[in-house]
């Protein structure tokens, strides 16, 4: 895999910080990577590594307020909030087909980036080839556990987990949670963006009707992710707007035991083949 980073404006004048990770080759598609609240973009190599051996080019972004994005400045959601967040998804996007012309492109959001791509695909879908949603969940929800004014409190997560470090929800895979807890570019806390309320608009039905049919999307959770809910009900509320939005290939997989991040988990290499192999079949 080559490494290499390019930087993508915002429109509210941020820079984005984004890894570039080539396969050996001519690439057969591109893959736009989108990783969560607390965390970054370095974090998905082992995943970005899998991805370029199987001959896809990949673009992973640290986020605002995110990682090298952040300088040192975690939790700073710049002055267009939540709306700037999925944003930068459409201008990352507009980079990644500017720079690779005629290569589809598929859309990996993971935990807030995958609600940041609820958000996108209402405005977007026709930018994108198939999207993967992972430890996601039901926006209203969401919104109204982390649209307070102070910090956003996720110790809640642990509750029904060992409470070694506090981060267990993550995963079970010990070494992978203490990885997550000795990075100081990830854990930190800070307030949800602002305008964070209209997340929910990826709940409203007339605005689902704007996804084109034809939208390959998959939607993976750990049976066990609090992000997902009783009964992993939120990633299943998910699937069903979509089809009831008139999408019609829209799989829904749930793994038995699994937690929040499904790339760290114990049986990653299980979760990482099902999501290579569905671009593959989606992006041919």
């Amino acid at each position: 895999m080559e490494e290499t980073t390019v930087v993508v404006p915002t429109r509210d004048g941020l820079e984005l910080q984004v890894y570039r990770w080539a396969p050996e080759g001519a690439p057969k598609a591109v893959i736009q990577v989108q990783h969560g609240l607390a965390e970054h973009a370095a974090r998905y190599r082992r995943f970005g590594e899998a991805l370029t051996g199987a001959g896809y080019l990949v673009y992973a972004p640290d986020g605002r307020g995110s990682g090298r994005t952040a300088h040192g400045d975690y939790g700073n959601w710049g002055p267009d909030g939540w709306p700037g967040w999925v944003d930068d998804l459409v201008q990352l996007n507009a980079r990644i087909r500017h720079d690779n012309p005629g290569l589809p492109v598929g859309l990996f959001g993971h935990s807030m980036g995958s609600f940041a791509t609820q958000n996108y695909l209402l405005d977007h879908s026709s930018d994108v080839d198939a999207v993967v949603l992972s430890g996601t969940g039901e926006v209203s929800g969401l919104a109204d556990a982390l649209g307070g004014d102070g910090p956003a409190d996720l110790s809640a997560f642990n509750a029904p987990f060992e409470n070694r470090t506090g981060f267990e929800w993550l995963s079970r895979d010990d070494a992978e949670v203490d990885k997550y807890v000795a990075d100081p570019a990830c854990g930190w806390v800070a307030p949800a963006p602002g305008d964070f309320a209209s997340i929910k608009r990826a709940a409203d039905p007339a605005a689902l009707a704007g996804i084109r049919e034809d939208l390959p999307i998959l939607i993976v959770s750990g049976d066990h992710d609090p992000v997902a809910g009783p009964e992993a009900a939120g990633p299943q509320i998910v699937g069903e707007r979509y089809r009831n939005a008139g999408v019609q290939a829209v799989t829904v997989k749930l793994y038995p035991g699994a937690r929040h991040e499904l790339l760290n988990e114990t049986n990653r290499d299980e979760v990482t083949a099902d999501i290579i192999a569905f671009f593959d079949a989606s992006l041919a």
